[in-house]
């Protein structure tokens, strides 16, 4: 190999390997801690990896709790997403990262997350869910589950207000 080929092969390296790691917002060395905990009632825990899956949208939620929301999921759901097949097939999983909405510091018209509150994960499996509309839910704050009752209140809250659409409230954000 002559000397530019060596060149452009190391830039090309090089490049994929920034590329990587931007891509995932962290350095390689950054690493999500995953977590043991699970949820009362469906037993489901957060997902190794999910900080590095992909937006599938955003939310403000305003009123009492006043937060800034992300949903990313794994590619069984984006697959749904960009197909707009419902309803989900098995094997989703969607989860909702939420913070304190604040004001931002730097421009006073814009919104930054501030206090992170809590991770929620919906996982579908049909069989294992099948009173729940084929979705289990678990609710974290900190890394560990929110107690049942907390949970008890999940499918009612989706079962009334997003039946038509698989019980996810989540819209895909193109």
């Amino acid at each position: 190999m002559k000397w530019p080929a060596i060149a452009v092969s190391c830039a090309v390296a090089a490049g994929s390997v920034i590329g990587v790691t931007l891509s995932h917002g962290a350095p390689a060395t950054a690493v999500v801690t995953p977590t043991t905990a699970t949820s009362p009632i469906y037993g489901v825990s957060l997902p190794d990896g999910y900080r590095q899956w992909q937006l599938v949208g955003v939310a403000q939620e305003t009123g009492a709790l006043d937060e800034l929301r992300a949903v990313v999921g794994n590619a069984a759901a984006l697959l749904a997403y960009r197909s707009a097949a419902l309803p989900f097939p098995d094997g989703t999983v969607l989860v909702k990262l939420a913070w304190e909405r604040e004001q931002s510091a730097e421009f006073a018209p814009a919104f930054v997350p501030g206090k992170p509150t809590t991770v929620q994960v919906m996982v579908k499996d049909s069989k294992r869910y099948a009173a729940t509309g084929g979705w289990g839910f678990g609710r974290f704050v900190d890394g560990k589950s929110a107690d049942e009752a907390q949970h008890r209140t999940c499918f009612a809250c989706h079962n009334t207000n997003v039946r038509d659409h698989d019980f996810v409230f989540t819209r895909y954000a193109r």
